[in-house]
């Protein structure tokens, strides 16, 4: 071949080198933009389920309020407000805080059984979101973590969804125990309780035992767009196994005491109100605050809206007739709702709002630096 064709032929094979190496890169451009404009929606939806759970609460809130003042009078409902203790209120925000710091130690283990490996700042950020999802119906939104894990490390959601099943459930059973422990040691609503508790627990035999999967698979697992489905169930149960009943078992030694603090919680809320109560009256709060969230509960509303909130002032007026006022039920009610849903609420989101930008997914250059 003449040299003078041969550098053509060179210089041709060059161009088309260039033109796939810039087609390359422009479908990788499209695919960034598709990336960043499903990762908007994502963020949009969920700051839509917030801001509507939020109006629904603030809505709640306002009808209680009209209770306490229809009750108590304007002028006696503003004034349990001026005189609130905020020192009191400060106690209970922190040991809210506290108690869902506290259950982190079962988490890391949770990962750790699921050969997930995330750097400890990482992995507590993650965690700490998950609470940014309490509002939603059975707090099931908190496998937003499994998605950010998924972005962050390309580990399949099905992988780590047992660890947020496991999270609720012995979050489940230590507010359980609590609730039974009052109920038993009042004498009061035990038969509700415990049938309450049954109800509740239904749910968690469907996720826990794989029989009722493998029927449904079976007479469904010929149709095509639900064999994905049914693949992420097999990965599920599969991995569900590595979270032994000694895992468990550990989790409890952090789920109960961090409960306990919850309705500690509410027992300084009631205190900010300068209601005489003495910690012989604990235990009675500790029945209030659980049993009122299990009413809640066997709703299925977000943040158990509405129906926690009528059972907390209903309680605390049946419990503490002499001590306590319609007007000052109504503020301890919203108050501690405020402590316990959006307080929280607010910590969780900030740790959302530092995870999602592993949401980009993990070829992001803020991932390969984690």
């Amino acid at each position: 071949m003449p040299k003078g064709k041969k550098i053509k032929e060179e210089e041709k094979r060059i161009r088309q080198g260039r033109q796939k190496i810039g087609s390359a890169l422009a479908l990788a451009d499209i695919d960034n933009i598709k990336k960043g404009i499903e990762y908007e929606r994502r963020i949009g939806r969920i700051r839509l389920l917030i801001a509507l759970i939020l109006v629904a609460s603030f809505i709640v809130f306002l009808v209680i309020a009209a209770f306490g003042i229809s009750e108590e009078g304007l002028p006696g409902f503003l004034s349990a407000i001026y005189s609130m203790n905020l020192y009191d209120l400060g106690i209970a925000l922190l040991i809210i805080f506290i108690g869902y710091v506290m259950r982190y130690p079962k988490w890391h283990l949770y990962m750790k059984r699921l050969g997930v490996k995330i750097s400890a700042k990482t992995n507590f950020s993650i965690y700490m979101s998950m609470y940014s999802m309490d509002i939603t119906p059975g707090r099931w939104g908190r496998a937003v973590v499994s998605y950010t894990i998924n972005k962050l490390a390309g580990i399949k959601f099905a992988v780590t969804f047992p660890a947020v099943v496991a999270d609720i459930f012995t979050d489940f059973l230590g507010f359980v125990v609590i609730l039974l422990a009052t109920t038993f040691f009042l004498g009061k609503f035990v038969l509700l309780s415990l049938a309450i508790t049954i109800l509740l627990l239904i749910p968690f035999v469907f996720i826990y035992v794989r029989k009722p999967f493998e029927y449904v698979k079976r007479k469904l697992g010929k149709i095509k767009r639900l064999r994905s489905v049914f693949e992420s169930g097999d990965i599920y149960f599969e991995n569900n196994k590595l979270l032994t009943p000694g895992v468990y078992a550990y989790s409890m030694v952090y789920t109960i005491p961090a409960m306990f603090l919850n309705g500690l919680a509410l027992y300084y809320v009631i205190l900010a109100f300068n209601v005489p109560l003495t910690p012989a009256a604990i235990p009675t709060v500790l029945f209030i605050f659980t049993s009122s969230l299990i009413l809640g509960m066997v709703t299925g509303l977000p943040a158990t809206l509405g129906v926690t909130d009528a059972a907390l002032v209903g309680y605390l007026l049946l419990f503490f007739p002499s001590l306590i006022t319609a007007g000052v039920a109504s503020l301890i009610t919203i108050f501690f709702r405020l402590a316990s849903v959006w307080f929280v609420q607010g910590f969780g989101s900030v740790a959302l709002l530092d995870t999602m930008r592993y949401w980009r997914g993990p070829n992001s250059q803020l991932t390969r630096r984690q």
